[in-house]
């Protein structure tokens, strides 16, 4: 079967029908585990030192704890996605919410370091069948192009806000409870998923999926797991002969994972998204956008606590505040999206992400608040209209009954990105703080000292608390200074890849905003004409209907071809 465009004429496709109520109140419970999945990436900041106090973990534990979330919910992603295609979407979304709510309490509670790597493994696969599933439901529950772009827009939104709240609420729970109160957090809203999820979410699946790949979901794990392993092993620690080799073993299961999906009869993950410019771009558009926003996160975070002296949850409520300023940029995004073609939209949003990162490199030890806050709030603002309109564009060009697996190639992308940016940027970031630092080091200084003040700003900071008088304030003074050289560096670099990304954008995506957004892409047979019956499954099971889609019996005439209900 091959994946192409096909355009129905106007007189035979009527507009597809616009979602009602139901289907934005069930869009409402389906933010419930985006907020949560992604606050618990950040969730842990401040809650390390209060639970290395009471389970006393070793220094790799501890890494462990704080990462093995990540690697476990992007390993299993694509094989997650798949499986909602087959079996069920809300199915997998209420399995998922089960077990995260379940390991969350786990957590809580847990007696030693193993228990809480144990637990933190179960939240990550529990939050690989979140993620993908809440993606995908919102491609089936709006079938009108600009309620779905709506309704992206606000996903996009909530994803980046739960990034932002989690430091904060994570530093009120820690003010007055024990540090297992951030994970009980997500107890009461799973299980008000569980209870609302049946009665607003219908069942998506693609009965024509076939077998599930068990060999392509072991070689997606074993591509994702040592790739995005081994990128922030390098990023953490340089480049070293273990992490290398990881990062290869990777990369070779990955070119084994694409072998298995063109061979397979039956593959967890079609590559024909992949032939469509609008799917494949947007993905790249995706890993670029969070290359950028991760990569440099972790400056502003050291900027506001050690260069300016913040407290940890003051320095979490101002970084609040650029994420609460651009919460409106996603829904404007998407008004824009509609009224001119969506690469301009992209590309301007690269420019002004370009911009504020330029702005950032004027950044001065002693800048005023404000100046990093509307800087940050400028480049924020460009990089939510990335990714909301490439989310939409994504999940608007592949078939229903591949939102999953569509889903789940985004959220790896943004994966992927993450861990790149980390690695890079950072890499940049330490190499611009160890060359300012090789002459600024006191006479005399131990060479375990010197070596903790090359490394790190905190370490410089540890140094020179314990240096008398001028010599700990001179040696701060330049830690400080060459930390922000090393922030000015990593976010032109960063600027530089937002300007060339917003060329990308526009000469890739060009033509691709309007007309095939808006509802023309279907699967389509050899002969171009829609394919019929389970091939263009993807929609609500019989029974499972809700308000302003058609229930079984009567097929739907949206300009997406989408078959008929599955009985």
């Amino acid at each position: 079967m091959s994946f192409t465009s096909y355009t129905s004429p106007p007189s035979s496709q009527p507009a597809p029908p616009p979602a009602g109520r139901r289907e934005w109140t069930a869009l409402a419970v389906l933010l419930l585990p985006c907020l949560l999945v992604s606050m618990d990436v950040s969730v842990l900041y401040f809650a390390v030192p209060f639970l290395t106090a009471e389970l006393e973990p070793s220094s790799v534990q501890q890494l462990w704890i704080l990462d093995v979330y990540g690697f476990v919910l992007a390993g299993l992603l694509i094989t997650m996605g798949a499986l909602g295609d087959r079996i069920g979407r809300r199915k997998l979304l209420l399995s998922g919410a089960l077990l995260f709510g379940l390991a969350s309490g786990v957590a809580a509670y847990a007696q030693s370091a193993e228990m809480l790597i144990a637990a933190r493994a179960l939240l990550g696969i529990g939050g690989a069948t979140l993620m993908p599933s809440t993606l995908a439901l919102i491609r089936n529950l709006f079938h009108d192009a600009k309620q779905r772009g709506k309704a992206v827009a606000i996903w996009s939104s909530a994803m980046m806000g739960g990034i932002a709240v989690g430091p904060v609420l994570s530093g009120a729970l820690l003010e007055h409870f024990w540090w297992g109160s951030v994970f009980l957090i997500n107890a009461p809203a799973m299980v008000l998923l569980l209870v609302c999820g049946p009665l607003l979410l219908p069942e998506f699946k693609n009965p024509a999926a076939g077998r599930f790949d068990l060999p392509g979901s072991l070689l997606s794990l074993l591509a994702m797991l040592p790739t995005v392993y081994g990128i922030k092993e390098i990023a953490r620690d340089g480049m070293a002969l273990r992490p290398a080799l990881v990062l290869a073993a990777g990369l070779l299961a990955a070119a084994a994972f694409v072998y298995r999906q063109r061979t397979a009869r039956h593959p967890m993950l079609d590559l024909e998204l992949f032939r469509h410019r609008g799917f494949s771009v947007s993905v790249l558009m995706n890993l670029l956008a969070t290359f950028a926003v991760v990569g440099c996160a972790v400056f502003f975070t050291q900027y506001l606590q050690t260069v300016r002296g913040m407290s940890p949850m003051e320095s979490a409520l101002w970084n609040l505040l650029p994420t609460l300023a651009v919460g409106g940029m996603a829904p404007a995004a998407a008004v824009l999206g509609r009224r001119m073609d969506r690469a301009y939209v992209i590309g301007l949003g690269f420019v002004i992400a370009a911009g504020g990162f330029v702005w950032l490199s004027w950044l001065e030890p002693g800048s005023a608040l404000w100046f990093v806050l509307v800087a940050s709030a400028v480049y924020a603002s460009g990089l939510v209209m990335v990714m909301s309109l490439g989310n939409e564009l994504a999940i608007g060009l592949a078939p229903p009954e591949r939102a999953g697996s569509a889903s789940a190639l985004l959220e790896s992308g943004t994966e992927l990105g993450g861990a790149l940016g980390m690695a890079i940027l950072g890499s940049i970031g330490s190499a611009v703080y160890r060359a300012d630092m090789a002459g600024a080091l006191p006479a005399g200084l131990p060479s375990a000292a010197a070596d903790a003040a090359r490394e790190t700003l905190a370490g410089a900071a540890a140094v020179a608390a314990e240096l008398p008088g001028r010599a700990g304030e001179a040696l701060l003074t330049a830690a400080r200074s060459a930390f922000t050289d090393s922030l000015q560096s990593a976010v032109l670099v960063a600027a530089g890849v937002m300007a060339c990304a917003a060329v990308l954008a526009v000469l890739l995506l060009r033509g691709l905003g309007g007309s095939e957004a808006e509802g023309a892409e279907v699967a389509v047979g050899a002969a171009g004409v829609p394919e019929s019956g389970a091939e263009a499954a993807g929609v609500p099971e019989a029974g499972d209907g809700v308000a302003g889609v058609p229930r079984a019996g009567a097929e739907p005439s949206g300009a997406k071809a989408t078959g008929t209900p599955t009985r």
